[in-house]
């Protein structure tokens, strides 16, 4: 990596230089995006992501992807049931050229990669990072693609998915291999502040030129469809997502339970989430729970077209993290318009108020008393739109002005190492 390209630690502006100097012109702005990130057979939040960020960033480039297909031996993957299921409606106009995808083993996927990377040479490749498991691949695409001439962006969507780093030696596989990795880029781009400071303080990139890029609201699925099992009359809350221990779903229950019985019938709780890391204290407590009987508990990694209609037919979407980066059933509630509630954690309340979302209460992590209180404060909103939100457009172009101003960052190191030569 050059020394300009370590020169700033925070990059938002846009470039617009058109200076010159002893017959030193400032170089194009980059043309071409390539994105890499795991492809709909690992289907997650993650696949959503990448293939929303490469739509939205076709506005202003020409975009290609490269897939992660095979993110490991599907046996270790927590949602293996489902792997290769055909549930996600995602899709990629075709104008943005594909290679779908490479395995975790490599033979021969990575060399088909490979020369998909030299036959196209983008400008610019942007990894999605949040496992290690892809990490010894990236290694080897970001390595060709600064043979390439391109420049290589990582993408934080977590310092490292949070199961897996509480195994010791795939944390420290992390921690030993990612910085090869990281020098290799010439900056990052994290979902909220907070995000970029536990990057910079675990990987010690404080020097690396970085921004934050929000996460886009998703509006891929909002099509008309309506399905609750509550009946019309009552509010009906819905948790949505993978159920892991940080996500809160036990305090969620222990607050519904806290719901004194001549309050219980303005309420109905629709959990929505595939079990992972064996965590099945929230399933107990859902069946001893006294109001099991307006508790709906779907235990499966639903289709985009039930996706649809689950959020369709809830009237507040309740999210008691104990720990977040993001939250991709914030933004899908967001694009509802629907109510929420959020704990004071990571970077879910920068985003909502990134959007400006007015239809928005914050409580405190792991407290189901205050939780409850959350709760009756969003059920007052029921009804009440969130107010509009941009879609994945300022995902974009926040891409674009940090794009630009690596360029010119570039060009001012060149220009100085021009005049110093003279």
């Amino acid at each position: 990596m050059t020394t300009i390209e370590r020169e700033s630690t925070t990059v938002v502006s846009t470039a617009t230089d058109t200076r010159r100097g002893a017959g030193h012109q400032m170089q194009a702005a980059p043309q071409h995006v390539c994105v890499v990130g795991p492809s709909t057979r690992f289907l997650s939040g993650i696949t959503y992501h990448s293939y929303s960020t490469s739509r939205a960033l076709s506005a202003h480039f020409k975009v290609s992807t490269v897939f992660m297909r095979q993110l490991l031996p599907a046996m270790l993957y927590p949602g293996k049931n489902r792997v290769g299921a055909a549930i996600s409606n995602l899709e990629l106009p075709d104008t943005i050229e594909r290679f779908d995808g490479v395995d975790w083993y490599w033979w021969p996927t990575l060399f088909r990669a490979l020369r998909f990377l030299a036959r196209r040479r983008p400008d610019v490749l942007i990894l999605q990072w949040w496992t290690g498991a892809v990490l010894h691949t990236y290694l080897v695409l970001a390595a060709t693609a600064r043979l390439l001439g391109a420049r290589v962006i990582i993408e934080f969507h977590e310092v490292q998915d949070p199961g897996e780093a509480s195994v010791a030696w795939a944390s420290k596989y992390v921690d030993l291999v990612a910085p090869w990795l990281f020098r290799l880029a010439c900056g990052y781009t994290a979902h909220s502040e907070h995000d970029r400071k536990l990057i910079a303080d675990r990987y010690g990139l404080a020097c690396y030129p970085s921004t934050v890029v929000p996460v886009g609201t998703y509006d891929n699925y909002r099509k008309g469809k309506r399905w609750r099992e509550a009946p019309d009359e009552c509010c009906n809350l819905l948790y949505f997502g993978v159920i892991r221990p940080y996500k809160g779903v036990d305090d969620l229950i222990r607050a519904f339970n806290a719901i004194p019985p001549h309050e219980i019938n303005l309420y109905w709780l629709t959990v929505v989430g595939e079990t992972w890391e064996r965590w099945e204290l929230p399933g107990e407590l859902i069946d001893r729970s006294p109001y099991r009987n307006r508790i709906t508990f779907i235990n499966r990694y639903v289709s985009d077209d039930e996706v649809e209609a689950i959020f369709g037919g809830a009237d507040v979407v309740v999210l008691p993290y104990k720990r977040a980066s993001q939250s991709g059933p914030l933004h899908v509630a967001m694009n509802y318009g629907l109510p929420v509630v959020v704990t004071a954690v990571g970077g879910l309340v920068e985003s909502v108020t990134t959007y400006g979302y007015q239809n928005t209460v914050v409580t405190e992590p792991a407290d189901p008393e205050a939780l409850v209180a959350a709760i009756r404060k969003a059920a007052r909103l029921r009804g009440q739109q969130g107010g509009a939100v941009p879609g994945w457009s300022l995902t974009a172009e926040r891409y674009r002005d940090f794009l630009e101003s690596l360029q010119q960052l570039s060009y001012e190191r060149r220009h100085k190492m021009t005049v110093r030569s003279r």
